[in-house]
């Protein structure tokens, strides 16, 4: 046991950095955007939901390519593995175009939907930011297929140090084009915008030194690869699926936030402040999630996918206890991290309620990324857009609604609408994995027809 929690962690470390590298990326902007005033954490908070949104529909195209890579590697044919990575290439070329139309002719009027009759201030500060997000999210969807590639063949390391160097550049450049300093423009929260594009278009060109260079010798990256539709099909029809799973959730997130900003903008405000002290929590839930998908693909392209439930197991209970740590320095110290966001006091206030609340939850939230990252690797994906829709849109959706409208429970009513969703979708997936039946399962090929 003690052998394969040692495999477990030197892959799920390095990606824990990676994504604690991206949170505390976001979390640094938020910090230095929040001395220009609860507005402006509104519109970035409002911003990074419309992201995450934007995101998730074309994940599914990174996520594919995470499993799938990690089946061929395991089997032994990374020939197969490369072409498929290729088709997702030219997939994620096309939505990125797609999604920078979207930000340049939406935007306003994706911020006066989400604001309602409160809107003014959203759209008045926010519509140039958001703009540019939109544009940062297209190179971000080419170096999410990139990292996938990476984490499939199991060099996290890898794709650790590509995101420690990618996000250390946003940083320094968040505070210099933010404020004016070291001989840079004072442009407010444009600058934030534009830092957050010239990190996404590095990392890309990052990504793609590493894969047409970097490893050329080894995997022979550099080669023509022409459109082959069964597996073109293939790996649409599972995009598709995963997309449309965490574009459920994310839409389902996105309704939840216009529930929250119908309180006004400082139960906005603290919500925001909450969601992101709490994703240091989701960290180490996707980074041991990741970590039970490239497992349990490298052992079911082995043909061994019995070892790949235990892995799955091992990686689960590294996780958990990594949540409870997490959990236990967020509970007791909610208030000092939420004074770090704002001085508003009913801001800071509100948010460190709602930071107690969750500290302990996230658990539900780990169990739900520990074994859906294992059903990723089988690729059982049909089970997880299903139950992905069933428990956004017949539970969370409604009963967020029920809490904050109708029992009018405010911004407490939303987060305990939050959380009984992420228990249920949790304990659902844990089921499902357990369930399984992991000797009739296959290494996924592409259908003739």
């Amino acid at each position: 046991m003690l052998q394969n929690w040692k495999k477990i962690m030197l892959l799920a470390i390095p990606s824990l950095i990676s994504f604690a590298t991206a949170t505390l990326t976001g979390t640094v902007s938020l910090i230095m955007v929040g001395d220009l005033g609860f507005v402006v954490i509104a519109v970035v908070g409002v911003t990074n939901i419309i992201m995450y949104n934007a995101f998730a529909i074309f994940s599914g195209i990174g996520h594919t390519v995470n499993y799938l890579v990690a089946q061929n590697y395991g089997a032994g044919d990374m020939k197969k593995g490369i072409e498929r990575t290729y088709l997702a290439f030219y997939m994620c070329i096309i939505f990125a175009l797609l999604i920078a139309l979207v930000g340049w002719t939406m935007s306003s009027e994706l911020l006066r939907w989400i604001g309602g009759p409160k809107s003014g201030n959203l759209v008045n500060v926010g519509t140039e930011y958001l703009e540019i997000r939109f544009y940062a999210m297209s190179f971000g969807i080419i170096s999410f297929a990139f990292h996938g590639f990476l984490r499939g063949i199991g060099s996290t390391t890898l794709s650790m140090v590509i995101a420690l160097i990618s996000n250390l550049i946003m940083i320094f450049l968040v505070y210099a084009l933010t404020f004016g300093t070291l001989g840079f423009p004072n442009l407010g929260l444009r600058g934030t915008g534009l830092a957050i594009l010239i990190g996404e278009a590095i990392q890309v060109a990052i990504c793609a030194y590493v894969y047409f260079f970097v490893l050329n010798k080894r995997f022979a990256t550099r080669i023509l690869v022409r459109i082959k539709w069964p597996e073109f099909r293939l790996l649409a029809f599972e995009s598709g699926k995963l997309g449309m799973q965490e574009f459920s959730l994310s839409l389902s997130m996105f309704i939840f936030t216009v529930f929250v900003a119908r309180l006004g903008e400082r139960a906005l405000a603290a919500n925001e402040i909450a969601l992101n002290v709490m994703s240091f929590g989701f960290m180490p839930a996707f980074a041991f999630g990741a970590t039970a998908t490239i497992l349990v693909g490298q052992y079911v392209g082995q043909g061994k996918a019995i070892l790949g439930r235990r892995a799955g197991t091992d990686t689960a209970i590294l996780g958990t206890i990594f949540l409870i740590l997490l959990g236990t320095a967020e509970f007791f110290f909610a208030e000092q991290i939420a004074r770090i966001y704002s001085n508003d006091v009913q801001v800071y206030e509100l948010a460190a309620y709602l930071i107690k609340i969750s500290a302990f939850l996230q658990i539900f939230d780990g169990l739900l990324n520990f074994f859906a990252g294992g059903l990723r690797g089988l690729g059982d994906t049909t089970f997880l857009l299903f139950i992905s829709l069933a428990v956004s849109w017949l539970l969370f959706v409604p009963l967020s609604y029920l809490f904050i409208f109708v029992l009018g429970w405010g911004s407490l009513g939303a987060w305990l609408a939050l959380y009984t969703f992420l228990a249920v979708f949790g304990l659902a997936v844990t089921f499902r994995f357990y369930r399984t039946d992991w000797s009739a399962v296959k290494l996924r090929e592409a259908s003739p027809h």
